[in-house]
């Protein structure tokens, strides 16, 4: 097939990859990035102009689109395909407001009786203030809009929680809801509008620092499988499947019913609680860093999913999905001062040799070319990942900082407890 990919980040790349492993493909990428350079032809087109995307797709006969990041989905880049009859895969502007609207999110919730945490949309201060003294300590302060990973902030700290929601407020109403005690999990689901799909379970990192210290990030590194799954739900595919029953098909079948069907990819972003799972978020695509570690463990081609669901024949793929008995884990290499004061445009080097580990491969987040021959350098504040794969995820895990070794980059950092916690519980799983 002849497909488009809209995006320039780590999860676009993942998902080139992927492709490109089919070998029957031709790739495009618009905007792209250095990595991506190397598997698909990448174009300048704006990929959150509808308009443009579509011309393009019909001029070059486009036989596929893969609508990577948030914010074309939101600009309503699907419709337009849509409209003129390419398949796409990624949801139309309406129901892709579960991400886009976090109020919209949790009234949709409510309609189907998906299990969730209790919350208050505010559009003053005053009501954030009155709110965040109902609910309590731990405060949770989300930006109802789209907010790259940023816009959530949970805090013992009354002042800070302010402070956030001033920030947020100018640019429109803000969430105050109810903090969940519990551990939290990804789960992927493809859709069609009527029939889904799921894919392995992964956990992110979404703070700074190491122990879950510091700001909110876009990610940190992420890894699958989920251990701890297995002693909660029995198996790892017992846990998709209740997150399938409960959580994503009342859902699709929701937006469904409302004339909103949903064909994408709906990331459900869980809570494993004492009293069971919640849903924490929805996003209404891919999530990054996640689909790094989540794609190498499918076991039949990206190609058949995307286009299944892009064209309703979700039903004719196998379910449940064959999934590799494999693990995999991702570590994010970050610019000096991310996420607040990045600096950027400082040389890397090593990612040959740490691609050259078995097992390892390196997706490119904010890279660009330095110029004169001079090699890459970072262009923004999550530069790349590092993913392994392996039989196990201690395999997996070591391979990823063996392969982040050999990369430098000044004032760079990572996190260096991604899926620790993780390898040791799966260790001590396989010995029991």
């Amino acid at each position: 097939m002849k497909i488009l990919v809209l995006g320039s980040g780590a999860r676009e790349h993942a998902l080139v990859a992927a492709l490109a492993q089919e070998g029957t493909h031709e790739l495009i990428c618009a905007p792209g990035n250095p990595g991506i350079e190397q598997l698909a032809t990448t174009i300048r087109v704006d990929a959150n102009k509808p308009q443009l995307v579509a011309d393009f797709a019909e001029e070059e006969r486009v036989e596929l689109v893969v609508i990577g990041p948030e914010a074309p989905l939101v600009a309503g880049v699907a419709d337009e395909l849509r409209r003129r009859g390419i398949p796409v895969f990624g949801p139309n502007q309406e129901p892709a407001k579960l991400e886009g609207s976090k109020t919209f999110a949790k009234q949709a919730m409510q309609r189907a009786g998906v299990p969730t945490g209790g919350a208050q949309l505010c559009t003053t201060m005053e009501e954030v203030e009155r709110t965040l003294d109902q609910f309590g300590a731990p405060y949770v302060v989300k930006a109802d809009g789209l907010a790259s990973g940023k816009g959530v902030l949970v805090t013992e700290d009354r002042q800070a929680a302010l402070i956030h929601a001033d920030t947020w407020i100018p640019a429109g109403p803000i969430l105050i809801e109810e903090f969940l005690d519990g551990l939290e999990v990804s789960q992927f689901v493809i859709s069609d509008g009527e029939t889904t799909r799921a894919l392995p379970p992964a956990q992110d990192f979404k703070r700074i620092g190491d122990g879950d210290t510091g700001p909110n990030t876009g990610g940190m590194g992420a890894y699958s499988p989920v251990p701890f799954l297995n002693e909660r739900f029995g198996s790892q595919e017992a846990f998709s499947e209740e997150v399938v029953r409960t959580v994503a098909q009342p859902i699709i079948d929701e937006l469904r019913a409302n004339g909103q069907p949903f064909q994408g990819l709906l990331y459900c972003g869980l809570i494993v609680t004492a009293d069971g799972m919640r849903v924490i978020e929805f996003n209404a695509r891919f999530g990054d860093p996640e689909t790094q570690v989540v794609l190498p463990r499918l076991d039949m081609p990206l190609s058949e999913l995307l286009y299944a669901s892009a064209t309703g024949t979700l039903a004719d793929t196998p379910n449940p999905l064959p999934i590799k008995q494999n693990a995999a884990v991702t570590l994010v290499l970050a610019s000096e001062g991310y996420p607040d004061a990045v600096q950027s445009g400082r040389p890397l080097q090593g990612l040959e040799d740490a691609e050259a580990i078995e097992g390892v491969h390196v997706m490119h987040a904010a890279t660009g070319d330095a110029g004169e021959g001079e090699g890459l350098r970072a262009t923004g504040g999550r530069v790349l990942n590092v993913v392994a794969e392996g039989a196990t995820l201690t395999a997996a895990r070591t391979r990823a900082y063996e392969g982040m070794a050999k990369i430098s980059l000044e004032g760079g950092h990572f996190r260096r407890d991604i899926a620790e916690r993780a390898a040791a519980d799966a260790e001590r799983q396989a010995k029991a």
